[in-house]
C-alpha cells in the first residue's frame, strides 16, 4: 500500500500556534487554560475547513498536558500527550452528530460522563455537526451539559449555529470561527510546497486560496489534486486548466475592448471563451468581480481588499489608472442587471452580449453627456 498522506491530514494543525487564520480565539483559549478558567461548554461555529475540530482537538490536548509550554502548548511528550496522538486516549470523546442523533445515543454519551479520567484532570467530548441533534436528543443533553461533574468539558461544533436551539446557546461560551483569508491561505499553501520540495508560481497558489472559498481543507485538497496534475511544479497555467478557471487576461482584454468601444473584438473574444466550455453565467460574475477590483485599486485605502498575486495587482491598478471612477460603476450596474436576468433569460448569450455592447456603449454615452 501507498504511505501517500492527503495535505490536509498531514499538515492537520496540532497546536494552537499552528492553527491558520484564528489568533484571537487560539489566544482566547490559551489564556483561558493559563488562568484555570475553562467554561465547562464551548461552541464552536463557522463554515467548513475554518478549523473548528482541529481546535477543539488541540484545546483536549493541551487541557490534558501534564509538562504545558509556558505559552500554553501541549509538550507533545508527556504519556497524555502520546496517548493522545497515537489515538489510545481515554479523556477524549469524538461524536459524529450526523449519524449518532437520537436520544439513545446522547443517553450513551451521559452514562460516559459519569465516569472520572484516569489519566489527566478532564475528560473532553467533542461533537461534531452538533446542529444535526434531533430536537429530542438535544432535551436530553440539557441537564448535562447545564451541570456537568467537574471533569468535564464539552466542545460542540457546527456550520449552521442558527439550527441550535437557543437553551444550548445558553450554556455555552461561543466562538464564531472566521473564514480563512486568501492571503493567509496563499501563505500557508507556501509554506507546504516549500516542505514538499514542490515549486510554485505565487500566482497559482492566490487562485487555490480563491477557489477554496475560505476554506483551508478545500485549498489543500486542491493542491493536492494540481499536484497530482502537475507533478513538482506547479503553474498559474496548470491551475486554471485544471479547475477550469477563466484566466484574468480575458477580463483584461474585455475591458479594454470596452474602452476602444470595440464591440466585434468583444464578441469575439466572448465567443471564445464560450467555445471553450466556460460557463456563461460564470462570466459574467468574474467580469462584475474585475470591475470591482479596478474601482477597489482606485484608492489606497481599499487597495488591501483585493485578494490577488502582486504581478496581477499591478495590473489591476495600472487599468484602473485608465478607468474613471464613475465609468466603472457604471459597467458594475450594467453586469448586476445582466446576472439578475440571466436565469429568466430564453436567450442567455444574447443577454451577455447585449451587456458586452453596453460596456462598449459607455465612453460614448459619458461624452453625450458632456457635450
Amino acid at each position: 500500500m501507498s504511505d501517500f498522506v492527503v495535505s490536509a491530514r498531514k499538515y492537520r494543525p496540532q497546536t494552537f500556534d499552528t492553527v491558520v487564520g484564528q489568533k484571537s480565539i487560539t489566544a482566547t483559549l490559551k489564556n483561558a487554560i493559563k488562568n484555570d478558567h475553562l467554561a465547562q461548554a464551548f461552541l464552536f461555529c463557522g463554515s467548513r475547513g475554518v478549523g473548528k475540530t482541529s481546535t477543539a482537538r488541540i484545546l483536549a490536548k493541551t487541557i490534558n498536558c501534564f509538562n504545558r509550554t509556558e505559552n500554553m502548548e501541549a509538550c507533545g511528550e508527556c504519556d497524555s500527550c502520546q496517548s493522545f496522538d497515537t489515538g489510545n486516549s481515554l479523556n477524549v470523546y469524538e461524536l459524529d452528530a450526523a449519524s449518532n442523533n437520537s436520544v439513545e445515543d446522547i443517553r450513551n454519551l451521559i452514562d460516559q460522563v459519569r465516569i472520572a479520567p484516569q489519566l489527566g484532570t478532564h475528560k473532553v467530548y467533542i461533537i461534531d455537526e452538533v446542529h444535526m441533534l434531533s430536537t429530542s436528543a438535544f432535551n436530553a443533553f440539557l441537564k448535562t451539559l447545564e451541570e456537568p461533574p467537574k471533569h468535564a468539558i464539552f466542545i460542540l461544533a457546527t456550520t449552521e449555529k442558527h439550527k441550535i436551539i437557543p437553551t444550548i446557546l445558553s450554556r455555552c461560551q461561543i466562538f464564531d470561527f472566521n473564514r480563512i483569508k486568501v492571503k493567509d491561505i496563499a501563505d500557508h499553501l507556501a509554506h507546504i510546497a516549500e516542505n514538499e520540495e514542490v515549486k510554485a508560481d505565487p500566482e497559482a497558489l492566490h487562485i487555490i486560496a480563491q477557489k477554496a472559498d475560505g476554506a483551508l481543507r478545500d485549498s489543500l485538497s486542491i493542491f493536492d489534486q494540481i499536484v497530482t496534475f502537475s507533478g513538482d511544479s506547479i503553474t498559474y497555467q496548470n491551475v486554471i486548466d485544471n479547475l477550469n478557471i477563466l484566466d484574468y487576461d480575458y477580463f483584461f482584454r474585455i475591458v479594454e475592448y470596452a474602452q476602444k468601444e470595440d464591440i466585434p473584438g468583444a464578441l469575439l473574444l466572448f465567443n471564445d471563451i464560450v467555445e471553450r466550455g466556460f460557463d456563461q453565467h460564470n462570466f459574467i460574475v468574474g467580469l462584475a468581480n474585475h470591475y470591482r477590483n479596478l474601482l477597489v485599486c482606485k484608492d489606497v485605502r481599499t487597495a488591501e481588499l483585493l485578494e490577488v498575486g502582486e504581478s496581477i495587482q499591478e495590473k489591476y491598478v495600472a487599468q484602473s489608472k485608465e478607468l474613471a471612477a464613475n465609468l466603472i460603476v457604471r459597467a458594475l450596474g450594467v453586469l448586476s442587471r445582466a446576472d439578475v436576468e440571466y436565469k429568466a433569460s430564453k436567450n442567455q448569450r444574447l443577454l451577455v452580449e447585449m451587456a458586452l455592447m453596453q460596456l462598449c456603449s459607455l465612453v460614448q454615452e459619458q461624452e453625450k453627456k458632456k457635450d
